[in-house]
């Protein structure tokens, strides 16, 4: 008996994906449009910029008078100040010596956000991470892995146009005889102490290449990642790497680079199991790994429930669940499922860029409360590693 449906050839198959190609390159278009580069528009009032930078507004004045600062913009009709950028906060901080750098005997740290399971929120958590700790004056590159390239494209660059598959991201140096670092891949950003190395849909082809080469040269093909992010280390903080949602070449890259892993999971059923099987498979993995060039150890290695609706009896359930399965391995902050996160998103931005009266709802408030409270966490972990550290974190009863 034949099915009474059509079939589906390669011709259609080839026309549905030119229809979807459509739809996107018109929302690019209204995202990307000409001459709409993305920019940073925060300002932060004295009272405010005195908070982050840790001294008083009568220092920040004072700094000002005698010209160690200069003062901010002011608009030409009210003749008001327009408060302070990121750079000049940074700048006071610099200037007040209140710069939350490493030592430079210290070690970068190197976050991978990794789950093999897609839709879990690691281009979310990479993005509000990296834009949390660049707020606290950190020195942050993010490094996209994925060839979907989402956190490119949260950073303002459409990967089909303005990232170059072999200038731009990763796939020169994972080639044979590629670049002797990542300095080339390089890319500022409109945030003040970000910088991208983009990914786009060439990267793809890696996975490819990795694999033929990997029985051949399984040490090259696993460490050259590793390799990259030492040659850049000295000018950063922190590192956080986006891998692809999948267990494949890059995916173990990732793992063998990072020196620290946060792992989002989804508290529902199958995302969840999900979890569990990349736990089990990353495990698998690291016991083969050290035959091919050593074992590797991590800082930390800790499970963030990502899209957490109080709402949901069945998430509470299995975050009560998770807490006693993994007592020590949960961070306390959550990320929660919220529709600030959504709507930002879907504008190719994050919670941490809005600005005028939408930063005043009581939706905006609980939302950032729970993205700082994730940055807050990771971040004294990340300052634990740190020896240079470790006496004002005493001070501070953080250690």
């Amino acid at each position: 008996m034949t099915s009474v449906l059509p079939s589906v050839s390669l011709t259609e198959l080839t026309q549905l994906t030119s229809r979807a190609s459509t739809v996107i390159q018109r929302l690019r278009e209204r995202v990307f449009s000409p001459g709409n580069e993305k920019q940073l528009n925060l300002r932060f009032n004295v009272r405010t910029a005195a908070e982050m930078v840790g001294r008083t507004e009568k220092a920040i004045r004072d700094a000002e008078g005698d010209g160690r600062l200069q003062e901010p913009d002011k608009d030409p009709e009210t003749k008001r100040r327009t408060g302070y950028t990121l750079g000049q906060v940074n700048q006071m901080r610099d200037v007040f010596g209140t710069l939350p750098h490493r030592a430079s005997d210290d070690p970068a740290l190197v976050l991978a956000v990794q789950n093999f399971k897609g839709g879990v929120g690691k281009s979310t958590i990479v993005s509000h991470l990296s834009q949390f700790f660049a707020l606290k004056g950190y020195r942050v590159c993010v490094i996209d892995c994925d060839s979907q390239a989402s956190t490119t494209a949260m950073f303002g660059m459409n990967p089909d146009i303005d990232v170059d598959e072999e200038e731009d991201t990763l796939y020169p140096f994972l080639r044979h005889g590629g670049p002797k670092s990542l300095h080339y891949a390089l890319r500022a950003t409109y945030w003040p102490g970000i910088a991208l190395i983009p990914a786009n849909l060439g990267l793809y082809d890696a996975e490819y290449e990795f694999a033929a080469r990997m029985a051949r040269e399984p040490t090259f093909i696993l460490d050259r990642l590793r390799d990259g992010v030492e040659s850049i280390a000295d000018q950063f903080d922190i590192i956080l790497l986006d891998p692809p949602p999948a267990l494949g070449m890059l995916s173990l890259s990732v793992l063998r680079a990072a020196n620290a892993l946060l792992i989002p999971a989804p508290p529902n059923n199958i995302d969840f199991a999900s979890t569990a099987h990349f736990l089990k498979m990353m495990e698998s993995t690291l016991s083969e790994l050290p035959e091919h060039g050593g074992a590797r150890e991590y800082n930390f290695v800790k499970i963030i429930a990502s899209k957490m609706n109080d709402q949901k009896s069945a998430h509470l359930a299995i975050k009560r669940m998770m807490d006693a399965v993994f007592p020590q391995d949960m961070l306390q902050a959550t990320l929660k499922d919220s529709a600030e996160i959504d709507n930002a998103t879907a504008n190719l931005s994050t919670v941490y860029e809005l600005t005028g009266p939408a930063t005043r709802t009581e939706t905006h408030k609980r939302c950032r409360a729970y993205l700082d409270a994730v940055g807050r966490e990771v971040e004294l972990l990340t300052r634990k590693t740190w020896p240079s550290h470790h006496k004002a974190l005493r001070k501070e009863g953080l250690l």
